[in-house]
């Protein structure tokens, strides 16, 4: 495929489920072993043919936008990246339709909280209009499903469906032989009112386009991984390391210092008395003393003392100095005992 991939990853959301931790900062910026969830996200494209000369195209908030432009200057200078502002939450079909002015050609659409493990080489050769990412799971009731044909062509794609008759749910991950056809049924779309609670969502946009003549497909993939939540974001965490996907390895021995792996530890942080592991991920700036952490994430800059912590998010900038906790805590807080 001669024409460079659009890359559209809408992260416009207020992150309410991940707070205190998106009170100062977007969701895409959270820590998650080593890196940023966006970085991780980003990742995801590793396989995408032609992939230096991909056009990205993020779909921001107003009010923490800059982070995420300030982000790409910084650790991935090299992306050409286009930014959209969604000022008001009006859905997915909205934040694409606001982007239309890029979204000529192939392109790829990705939600910035979801994450898979999908080779995407095949995109060169794909001849499908659409292709939607799948995952069986157990119970696909408060997900999206693709209902599919006999010839293995979509009919239609069903918003929590009521049954558990089909159990391969939509992931979030699609691609698209050319972005005009998606923004075309958009717009028919918002023409038709085709909207719940003020927002208007893909699914419809895409069941326009199966109505129209596209042709869509599903593609199955194994590894789904969830950043939207606290409890997500720890078994995210715990996947990535125990796959060897924080760019690191354990560290060496350390006087005084156990480390169970697999483990995350910036090059600068100050370990003294300490037992760290399984699955923790601490960032640049930390300094722990006298303690014991397991399944956790500690934020740059956060001084911990005399405390055991396990299944916790620890923001940056925090102090904690006490008894055993687990906690949810944000940004430059203090807990002492």
């Amino acid at each position: 495929m001669s024409q460079a991939f659009k890359i559209v990853i809408p992260m416009a959301g207020l992150g309410s489920r991940m707070r205190p931790h998106t009170w100062v900062r977007p969701k895409p910026l959270l820590p998650l072993a080593g890196k940023t969830v966006l970085d991780h996200a980003l990742d995801q494209f590793s396989t995408l043919p032609n992939l230096d000369q991909a056009e990205y195209v993020f779909i921001i908030s107003p009010n923490q936008g800059d982070l995420i432009q300030r982000h790409m200057r910084e650790k991935h200078p090299e992306k050409r990246v286009h930014f959209v502002l969604q000022g008001e939450m009006r859905g997915q079909s909205d934040a694409l339709w606001l982007a239309r002015e890029y979204l000529d050609g192939p392109m790829l659409m990705a939600f910035s909280d979801t994450l898979l493990e999908t080779d995407l080489s095949f995109l060169s050769n794909e001849n499908a209009d659409v292709v939607a990412w799948v995952k069986p799971v157990e119970d696909p009731r408060r997900f999206g499903v693709i209902e599919i044909n006999q010839q293995g062509w979509a009919t239609r794609l069903i918003e929590k469906p009521t049954d558990m008759a089909n159990n391969l749910v939509l992931v979030g991950f699609y691609y698209f032989q050319d972005g005009k056809s998606l923004i075309k049924a958009i717009e028919t779309q918002m023409e038709r009112g085709k909207s719940l609670k003020g927002e208007y969502f893909l699914a419809d946009a895409i069941n326009i386009m199966i109505e129209t003549g596209s042709k869509i497909r599903k593609q199955q993939v194994d590894i789904w991984l969830d950043a939207g939540i606290p409890e997500a974001l720890l078994e995210t965490n715990r996947y990535l390391l125990d796959h060897h996907r924080s760019g690191s390895e354990t560290p060496s021995a350390w006087e005084g210092v156990t480390f169970i792996p697999p483990v995350f530890v910036a090059a600068d942080v100050h370990l003294e008395s300490a037992v760290v592991g399984p699955h923790v991920s601490i960032a640049s700036g930390c300094s722990l003393s006298h303690v014991v952490v397991r399944n956790s994430i500690l934020d740059e800059g956060s001084h911990i003392q005399d405390m055991i912590i396990e299944d916790s998010l620890i923001g940056r900038n925090v102090t904690l100095h006490g008894t055993p906790e687990r906690l949810n805590i944000g940004d430059n807080s203090q807990v002492k005992h």
